[in-house]
């Protein structure tokens, strides 16, 4: 890999150690962020023709989008060495959250706010793997509804109709919505500043969901904001460059993936198909985790939201 001195993450190391430089300042509290403007109005145009689904409130007022099943190649011959082979992928269809989880959400379900950028429009931010399948299991019980995650090994139960983290392969898929391209808005990384939260623009902080224009599948921030876990423990490589159909990622591994970019990564991180793998459980709380988030996901074939 051909690390940027603006990337937030580094395959093989511990955040611990490669945040350290962009977040050092998170053990002192952070400023308030400066106000934002007025969300966008209508779904993005990214030069995907499918009409973006309508969205579905959930029992516990979140908002969610069935996205059909289909096919599609996942990772890019063209980029790092951990997004080759490029594969196809078939997925079956399954509901996504149209944003981040925020901080309403979590605190409202779990009792608690760990965010460093507080506010209940903002995406929960410094939250670890094991916190957000915590979240995924208690949204799933309020709405009487079976827990995915096994509450003494985490393993997912991917035939329970409650929520869980979107696998890797469902991720890209959503983020591409239906695209080819580097961004699901395009190739040109000139444009991802209007399209996404990164380092160039985001003032050093998240910002409110809703504030860029969305995917063509009506999904907001899918590129930057937040990085937002994914289900599968991470590989330095696909396993092979086969077809799969709803692929799950490795059976075991050290780090959990990471997908879109964040507030604190250049453009390139924030890419469809760029991967990043973090440890799912974080030791030292003097380094802030304000990178990460997350969004779940739920059964296609189970009773509607």
């Amino acid at each position: 890999m051909n690390a940027s001195p603006n990337m937030m993450f580094v395959k093989h190391v511990p955040a611990t150690l490669v945040c350290f430089g962009l977040l050092v300042g998170g053990c002192a509290p952070g400023d308030r962020p400066p106000t934002d403007g007025p969300p966008p109005q209508g779904p993005s145009s990214a030069g995907a023709s499918q009409t973006a689904p309508q969205p579905i409130t959930t029992k516990t007022g979140v908002e969610m989008v069935l996205l059909p099943a289909g096919e599609f190649v996942m990772g890019d011959d063209r980029a790092e060495d951990d997004e080759k082979p490029p594969h196809r992928v078939r997925l079956s269809p399954f509901s996504i959250d149209v944003t981040e989880v925020t901080q309403e959400s979590f605190e409202r379900l779990m009792g608690r706010n760990p965010s460093r950028f507080t506010g209940a429009d903002r995406p929960v931010d410094q939250v670890s793997w094991h916190d957000a399948v915590q979240y995924c299991n208690m949204r799933s019980l309020r709405e009487g509804l079976s827990p995915c995650y096994d509450p003494a090994t985490l393993e997912c139960d991917f035939d329970a109709d409650g929520y869980r983290l979107p696998t890797e392969a469902e991720w890209e898929y959503a983020c591409r919505a239906g695209t080819t391209t580097s961004w699901s808005f395009g190739d040109d990384p000139g444009r991802a500043a209007r399209h996404a939260w990164l380092k160039e623009n985001a003032n050093g902080t998240t910002h409110p969901v809703r504030r860029k224009p969305p995917n063509p599948w009506g999904l907001y921030d899918v590129h930057g904001n937040l990085a937002e876990w994914c289900n599968d423990y991470y590989a330095e490589t696909y396993e092979s460059g086969d077809e799969a159909t709803d692929p799950r990622g490795p059976a075991e591994g050290d780090a959990r993936v990471v997908r879109g970019g964040c507030w604190a990564t250049g453009a390139d991180r924030s890419r469809s198909s760029a991967r990043d793998g973090e440890s799912p459980a974080f030791v030292d709380v003097c380094f802030r985790r304000d990178a990460y988030g997350f969004r779940c996901v739920r059964r296609a074939d189970a009773d509607a939201p």
